[in-house]
């Protein structure tokens, strides 16, 4: 008998068509962008072309999601062409594609999902998850829309300002989001369980929440120069591994923050409806397991990014910056849970509150840091 996770893990077939319309993608960008492309960009591209096969050949609906990211994009290129003020005459760029327009609507999407999920989960509808599920796929349509459509922005503003927008904490705030509601959706469709989605989206709607304030009260919105440290082909590759890891540690904890519930629960009442209603303790023990490993992949790979662009930028692989030590903290933090886990056999509710204080420990080191402390990266402060 097949079972839901094999159903889902299974290569989707006739996906031909899905390599032969990233490999047009790659060409077409190429073909017009080449001038503009040093030989490190090119490889970033081919890497990411091959990286999006795979992925949308385990996952349909990544294919979907790509697809319409793409088709909105370009939308929005052709009504910019090379003015960039068509945002404020243009009705389309204006309320729906221009990069902030769209951002502020994957940040509506985003919270009404987390209000749907969790009405699915007290009233026990799975209708409503499921227009959950719909709500996250469209926010992140959206934000993955708003981001590259900033790129372009910056382009347009000048050839010196021009670049992929992760360099600041609005920016890195709301590829968050994106990439927390991405593994979260992976996982929603591998395990058959839409439950979670509210416990979840918490997280990505305080992301959402922060970055409405930082850009309605500091302006965070206003595309400015980068600072020469950040004039670097290492932030394309850096940033958004770290962040998939920052992704991944999030979402952890708050599956161990819903373990934690059921367990509770399920101690004084075992047929209480927050427990038939969430899924089998072993189930978000495997999901917290799962996801730590995924994000501590990634975030060792930042890490090592991490160093080389210090190196090339600084002199040096290491120099003891507060960001780089408390990166090295949060490293220690997961190899240790892994470990723990790997070797020793622990699970279950010890596991679940160390991933929730792992997250906190994630946070001072991704933002904690930038309001508390000084150093080398102190142009991320607040």
């Amino acid at each position: 008998m097949t079972t839901n996770t094999e159903i889902m893990t299974k290569p989707a077939a006739h996906t031909w068509w899905w390599y032969a319309l990233l490999l047009l993608a790659a060409i077409g960008i190429l073909s017009v962008y080449h001038e503009v492309l040093d030989v490190y960009e090119i490889s970033i591209l081919i890497f990411t072309a091959f990286s999006m096969g795979f992925v949308g050949n385990q996952w349909p609906s990544f294919r979907g999601h790509t697809i319409a990211v793409a088709i909105l994009t370009l939308m929005a290129l052709q009504l910019y062409g090379t003015n960039l003020e068509a945002a404020k005459t243009n009705g389309l760029l204006k309320y729906m594609l221009a990069s902030q327009s769209a951002i502020m609507w994957m940040s509506v999407f985003f919270i009404a999902a987390t209000f749907t999920y969790f009405g699915g989960l007290i009233f026990r509808s799975d209708y409503t998850e499921k227009v959950g599920s719909a709500f996250t796929w469209i926010a992140t349509t959206f934000g993955m829309t708003g981001l590259m459509v900033r790129w372009r922005e910056t382009h347009m503003m000048g050839a010196d300002i021009g670049y992929i927008p992760v360099s600041n904490l609005y920016e890195v705030f709301v590829l968050f989001a994106v990439v927390t509601a991405l593994l979260y959706l992976f996982y929603e469709r591998r395990y058959q369980v839409r439950s979670l989605g509210g416990f979840v989206l918490l997280v990505i709607s305080a992301a959402v929440i922060f970055q409405l304030w930082y850009a309605f009260e500091r302006n965070a919105h206003e595309i400015q120069p980068l600072v020469p440290a950040l004039q670097s082909y290492w932030m394309k590759i850096h940033v958004p591994a770290n962040f998939i890891g920052y992704g991944a540690f999030a979402m952890a904890a708050m599956i161990g923050i819903a373990y934690l519930l059921v367990s509770w629960r399920s101690e004084k009442d075992p047929d209480s409806g927050l427990v038939k209603a969430l899924p089998p303790l072993t189930m978000m023990d495997d999901l917290m397991y799962k996801s730590i490993a995924l994000g501590f992949a990634f975030f060792t790979v930042a890490t090592i990014l991490g160093a080389l662009w210090a190196a090339e930028a600084w002199g040096g692989y290491w120099s003891w910056d507060p960001k780089e030590t408390w990166a090295l903290i949060v490293w220690l933090n997961y190899a240790a849970w892994l470990h723990m886990r790997m070797t020793k056999g622990w699970n279950g509710k010890p596991m679940a509150w160390w991933s929730i204080v792992g997250l906190f420990v994630t946070l001072f080191a991704f933002l904690g840091v930038n309001m508390f402390l000084s150093g080398l990266h102190s142009y991320g402060t607040l």
